[in-house]
């Protein structure tokens, strides 16, 4: 879902004019800003509405066996995100928007049975299936009172073949992922992703309780991933290969009129220097869910949050404020739910402090009150806990790289680090479903492989 942002943007940025004129001739074009009235005042940036559609038409039988494509499209919009880019080209914030929500479409002709409807609640998917681009735009423009500047389309195809073509993507989870419904199978740790596998990746919805709100982190953690990808890869300084994958992406995708070369060249030479760290990703604050007669079972947005959001979007500020750098080792466990006690098993003076301070740092909820262990002195660092709080012990001892763990039957929620004259230091950690801040925004270079 990131190709305007990684192949497009950062790749404009470095091949000349020459090799990019004729390139964009490819796109199939269309009219989202047809008939539209009454738009929103436009801010400071640029407003990107990227679609991901579940269409499958071009896809082969064993393709759609593979990975899990079976049964009719809908016809809507399985992916909606809307991407600013800021006016001095420095920050992509990345807002994703749940298929879900709660839209109330205004009076508008079918453009599949020609029926003329009167307003209406849907889910926001259901627009593009009433109305295509033309009509999600207005939609996605009355929820947000964000002026949509530009618009791209990506079906199932384009996704695999962009995928494919600059080689793969590196992700990483902490936990295994298994979802039988796209037949992802993913074991802890590191993965190198074709277009088959990233496609099960963002389409998963069912490797944990959080259903589309957890898909929607996967699928803002593969756009960072991509970006990081194209931008730290040979390709925007090879001409040949960068023409190549633009030439994939571009045959087959959706766009507006006026997102062409020279836009796209503004846009790339004004971006040089892009990376992962330039980009924040979060999602509308969700209050609650429910049911509304004629669109079914919605999401409903937590209503003055998001207009704060969207206000910020509009006036070209930072989402992902006052962070931290990324790099961070990913562990199940969030750091701010682990209980932990520090005891120096030394007898360095001050050491149990330096430990207690270090883990704090990286989140860990310590006591702030380290005791001195006694007994003879301990040569390696170890980790006492009840096993009813495994998967907390594994994170603390992950951060506490080449520690010991040794399980103690009753002792509680609040795990034990005895500091041994082997420590060295404490690993940064994270875990994949943190959401810190008012609206749980990130930046790129924090949910990338380290």
């Amino acid at each position: 879902m990131a190709t305007a942002l990684s192949v497009l943007v950062l790749g404009a940025g470095a091949i000349g004019h020459a090799l990019m004129t004729g390139i964009d001739t490819g796109i199939a074009r269309v009219d989202p800003f047809r008939d539209i009235k009454n738009r929103p005042e436009g801010g400071h940036g640029t407003n990107v509405l990227v679609v991901g559609t579940d269409g499958r038409d071009r896809i082969t039988k064993a393709e759609k066996a593979k990975y899990r494509l079976g049964g009719a499209p809908c016809h809507c919009t399985d992916t909606i995100m809307l991407v600013h880019i800021s006016r001095n080209r420095d920050r992509a914030s990345v807002v994703s928007l749940p298929r879900d929500s709660l839209a109330r479409l205004p009076a508008h002709t079918d453009r599949n049975s020609g029926r003329r409807h009167r307003p209406h609640p849907v889910k926001l998917n259901a627009a593009y299936a009433e109305g295509g681009p033309a009509l999600t735009v207005r939609a996605v423009e009355q929820l947000t009172r964000v002026k949509v500047d530009h618009y791209l389309e990506v079906d199932f195809t384009s996704f695999m073949k962009t995928v494919d073509a600059v080689g793969g993507v590196d992700i990483c989870t902490a936990s295994p992922m298994k979802d039988k419904y796209t037949g992802l199978d993913l074991p802890a740790g590191n993965h190198r992703l074709d277009g088959g596998g990233a496609l099960q990746y963002v389409r998963s919805r069912h490797v944990d309780g959080a259903s589309d709100l957890g898909r929607m982190r996967r699928q803002q953690r593969f756009v960072a991933a991509l970006i990081k990808e194209v931008g730290g890869t040979g390709i925007m300084l090879n001409p040949v290969r960068f023409r190549q994958v633009a030439s994939v992406m571009l045959g087959s995708v959706r766009a507006d009129r006026d997102f062409g070369t020279d836009e796209l060249l503004a846009l790339g030479r004004a971006m040089r220097g892009f990376s992962a760290a330039s980009s924040e990703f979060t999602s509308v604050p969700v209050a609650s869910t429910g049911q509304v007669p004629g669109a079914g079972s919605v999401v409903h947005w937590d209503r003055p949050k998001a207009e704060r959001l969207f206000r910020l979007i509009r006036e070209d500020r930072p989402l992902a404020v006052g962070r931290t750098g990324g790099g961070r080792k990913l562990v199940e466990v969030s750091p701010q739910q682990i209980r932990v006690q520090v005891y120096n098993g030394t007898r360095t003076g001050g050491l149990g402090s330096r430990v207690d301070a270090a883990l704090r740092g990286t989140g860990f909820d310590t006591t702030r009150a380290p005791r001195n262990a006694g007994g003879p002195v301990a040569a390696r660092t170890f980790v006492s806990y009840d096993p009813r709080w495994d998967r907390s012990a594994k994170a603390l001892a992950t951060a506490l790289k080449g520690c010991e763990t040794r399980p103690v039957k009753g002792l509680g929620r609040t795990l034990r680090v005895t500091a041994g004259t082997d420590w060295s230091g404490v690993v940064p950690v994270r875990a994949e479903s943190t959401n810190l801040g008012e609206f749980g925004a990130v930046r790129g270079d924090e949910v990338v492989c380290p």
